[in-house]
């Protein structure tokens, strides 16, 4: 048997970046005042004095590309007061408070930071942010000379900016997906019950990133996957295995599976036996044989044996060999060129020849067929309905498949394997997640 082809499937993944975003409403904060408003002062120098009071309004959260642009307008109050100094030395005591931003209403000012958002190869999505240039919606006017200071509060509020970016960068500056990627690979790498066929095992490979990009409240990644998947009638220890590092490799849209389905032949045989047991068969010279059991094994070696005991005029087994064959058009194994074991026919030949009989022969090649039409029909309705599943709270799947067919298959010694090739369409969703923040 040839070594199972990797299949291929390239996954858009759909993240909601709300969760993201009020996240970020949650963390970042919104009162920034003077120290210890509205008590104390801050000096400027001997001649000045102020203090303040700034207030965030709503995040408003934009995305496009590979960036995210962070803003909000502030809103703020101001108090100064001057004096007359003659270098560092006092000329005059300080001047009654002048107020900006209370009789009036607060002032106003637009306020952004850019993010960049790039994945690393650990499934960490990093934002880098750059502060912009606040841009002010109202004047300041100091009360005492009527002098605009709005630049003179803008150059403060940058300083002040600049520590929040750094706030914003220690609160989701990277975002860890591996725990929940490691979820996801752990239930790959798990075998799910197909209601009668087997157990379905995805045994993945390896995870591949070929694109990503944002628009307005959604983070879309096309995610690329290897993996090995089988189905077999026993289910198999799952192996839980480490995520392994994003790839860098690309793959066409969609998926290409190879599936192969283990069979035993204790199945087929039931099949097989349903339909000689009990057969008789008038042969030449007036002797008759009737058929006590029939089972069917594999020879590792592209050939099946039937054996065959019976009764009547003579009692004992004989085996027959024959080659699986596929028939497109029905979806039907049919096992052809049946013939008498090469042993078979030496003890034959000196004991029974009579029983050389086509009618034996062609009797088992009637009958030696399984019809893997309901298999096909049930196994893709049955991938349809778990590439439409939730697998873990919030992440869902949607996708179905265009084709399936049988691709070969493989009389092993102890199992009868049928490889199928489905291809198709799939995407997931994420709409919530609890994201991990360093």
């Amino acid at each position: 048997m040839d070594s199972l082809p990797e299949s291929e499937v390239s996954i858009p993944i759909q993240v909601n970046m709300k969760p993201l975003y009020q996240l970020a409403e949650k963390n970042v904060e919104t009162v920034f005042t003077s120290p210890n408003w509205p008590n104390d002062w801050v000096s400027i120098d001997c001649a000045n004095r102020y203090k303040y009071q700034f207030r965030r309004g709503p995040l408003q959260i934009t995305a496009a590309g590979n960036s995210m642009n962070l803003g909000f307008t502030g809103f703020y109050k101001i108090i100064g007061s001057t004096r007359v100094c003659l270098g560092n030395t006092v000329i005059s005591p300080w001047t009654p408070a002048c107020r900006c931003g209370f009789d009036e209403g607060e002032r106003r000012v637009n306020v952004g930071f850019t993010n960049t958002i790039k994945v690393s190869y650990d499934y960490k999505i990093n934002l880098s942010i750059n502060r912009q240039e606040p841009v002010p919606v109202d004047k300041c006017t100091v009360c005492v000379f009527g002098v605009d200071i709005t630049n003179q509060v803008m150059k403060g509020l940058k300083d002040e900016l600049d520590l929040a970016k750094k706030a914003i960068e220690d609160s989701f500056g990277v975002v860890d997906l591996k725990p929940q990627v490691q979820q996801l690979w752990n239930k790959l790498n798990t075998s799910y019950g197909l209601y009668g066929l087997g157990w379905l095992k995805i045994n993945p490979q390896k995870i591949r990133l070929t694109n990503m990009f944002a628009s307005n409240d959604s983070l879309n990644i096309v995610l690329g996957m290897t993996a090995k998947p089988v189905i077999s009638f026993e289910k198999s220890a799952d192996l839980m295995t480490l995520v392994p590092n994003i790839d860098n490799s690309t793959t066409k849209p969609g998926f290409n599976i190879f599936l192969d389905a283990v069979l035993n032949y204790d199945s087929l045989s039931n099949i097989l036996n349903a339909q000689l047991k009990g057969k008789e068969f008038d042969l030449a010279k007036g002797k008759k044989v009737v058929v006590e059991d029939s089972r069917i094994y594999g020879t590792g070696n592209e050939k099946l044996i039937i054996k065959m005991s019976f009764s009547g005029s003579n009692s004992g087994i004989a085996y027959f060999t024959g080659k699986p064959f596929y028939d497109e058009k029905k979806k039907m194994i049919e096992v052809r060129d049946i013939d008498f074991d090469v042993k078979t026919k030496n003890l034959l030949l000196k004991s029974a020849d009579w029983l050389f009989n086509k009618r034996i022969t062609a009797e088992i090649a009637r009958v030696s067929k399984f019809d893997l039409s309901n298999y096909v029909d049930t196994a893709k309705i049955l991938i349809n309905r778990q590439l439409n599943t939730e697998w873990i709270r919030g992440v869902t799947s949607s996708g179905t498949v265009n084709d399936l067919k049988i691709a070969g298959f493989y009389p092993l010694t102890e199992y009868f394997i049928i490889r199928s090739n489905a291809n198709g369409d799939l995407m997931i969703k994420v709409d919530a997640m609890s994201f991990n923040l360093q």
